[in-house]
């Protein structure tokens, strides 16, 4: 594959850091873009695996899964340890671009349970119809590293050191090329033309920044860039050319547009690059020029991430919200304890999960333990208060109010009417 010399980040340093940490650990290391497309791969890696076609499942699978490594690896500090479609592990950690993570190093695949176990859970499963294709994957499996769990977490934080160092070389001189960018400078100098035009107002112009947030609510990357170049220029007259002034109100506001951000569901490690990109670049930023070149400049490229995955984010975001559903009815949990489970705002998660189930979130809760509930009472001899509390609800009444209300009788007479146990 011809490498992309538009890529938002060094291809070849990326290269590099792939290339050493498969030689010096002996497992598979690929490099791909935020879309799954593999840029190189060294070792044994994702790209040359052969399971999923062996297995007659589509690659699409796997490239899903390693893509939402990738989110998972943003979200949760910069590295995840996660499973492919066909059970083996992998783990990841992203490359940063100009305002959001551009691409990834994934180390695997490798099994990191007992080989055996495996073989009788996992390849049993996706190949108990075919005898033949399971002795090609039983062949394919002598490839494949098996790796500790302890070891795992240790290479994990190596991996993740390593992206770490690499996106820190990167940033050195990204910010430098964004301040020269000319254009932009005479746009923001227009502004500030148009403002010195106007009468004399003191103060911090909070209009402004209350309509810069809006259009951020409103996934309005025009008008929010619009809206920022007005506040630079307001905050450029206004402090009589303070740039220690103007860097602590910029530091401010992208606490405040980076919350703004998150509460309309963005993922929070994105949105909290901004600020930490932000307080890095600060320092070197010694012109208002610079300054503003660069604060567009970070601002248009995470909004343009932004509205891209506004639309896009919310299945995956809900599919998961759904399986930490089915594993934990059981328990006491809560729309607040889900949406931190998946990084979200609780009222965001709420607004979403109506959108896309059709149902609110203690609707979609209520209906997954009735169901339990009705397996329980058909197949077992369980009393109403230990079902009630098997299925998270620790008043028995309030159980049966639900369950009435749910399915038209109460439990008592649906587990005479539906019971498949003998006396």
């Amino acid at each position: 594959m011809t490498a992309n010399t538009n890529l938002p980040f060094d291809l070849e340093l990326a290269k590099t850091c792939s290339q050493a940490f498969s030689a010096s650990t002996g497992i598979g290391c690929t490099v791909s873009d935020a879309q799954g497309v593999t840029l190189c791969e060294h070792g044994y890696g994702c790209a040359s695996c052969e399971l999923c076609g062996i297995a007659g499942k589509s690659r699409d699978k796997c490239i899903n899964a390693h893509n939402y490594g990738m989110t998972a690896a943003s979200r949760f500090g910069g590295r995840y340890i996660y499973f492919c479609p066909m059970g083996l592990t992998c783990f990841v950690s992203p490359i940063i671009g100009d305002t959001t993570d551009a691409a990834k190093i994934t180390v695997g695949p490798f099994i990191m349970v007992d080989k055996q176990d495996y073989i009788d859970c996992e390849l049993q499963e996706n190949f108990s119809a075919s005898p033949e294709a399971l002795r090609q994957a039983l062949v394919f499996l002598e490839k494949i590293p098996l790796i500790s769990p302890e070891k795992v977490q240790e290479l994990s934080i190596l991996l993740f050191m390593s992206a770490g160092f690499m996106n820190h070389l990167s940033e050195e001189s990204r910010f430098m090329t964004m301040a020269r960018s000319d254009s932009l400078q005479k746009e923001i100098s227009a502004y500030i033309l148009q403002m010195k035009q106007q009468p004399s107002s003191f103060g911090y112009p909070f209009d402004m920044e209350k309509n810069l947030l809006q259009s951020l609510s409103h996934y309005d990357p025009r008008q929010t860039l619009l809206c920022l170049k007005n506040l630079l220029a307001s905050l450029l007259t206004g402090s009589g050319g303070n740039l220690k002034w103007i860097k602590a109100r910029l530091s401010e506001l992208l606490v405040m547009i980076s919350r703004t951000a998150i509460e309309n569901g963005a993922p929070e490690g994105n949105a909290m690059l901004l600020l930490r990109r932000y307080r890095k670049a600060s320092p070197s930023l010694d012109s208002f020029d610079s300054l503003s070149a660069w604060t567009v400049k970070l601002i248009g490229d995470f909004m343009e991430e932004y509205t891209r995955c506004a639309g896009t984010g919310h299945t995956a975001a809900i599919n998961k919200c759904l399986q930490y559903l089915d594993v934990n009815y059981s328990r006491q949990i809560s729309l607040e304890s889900a949406a931190q489970q998946i990084g979200l705002t609780p009222a965001y998660l709420s607004r979403i999960f109506k959108k896309e189930t059709g149902c609110s979130f203690n609707q979609y809760l209520n209906r997954i333990r009735i169901t339990k509930a009705r397996d329980l009472l058909r197949y077992s001899r369980m009393s109403l208060s230990d079902i009630a509390m098997h299925t998270g609800y620790n008043d028995q009444s309030y159980f049966t109010k639900v369950f009435q209300r749910i399915t038209g009788m109460s439990p008592g007479n649906y587990r005479k009417k539906h019971s498949h146990m003998k006396k």
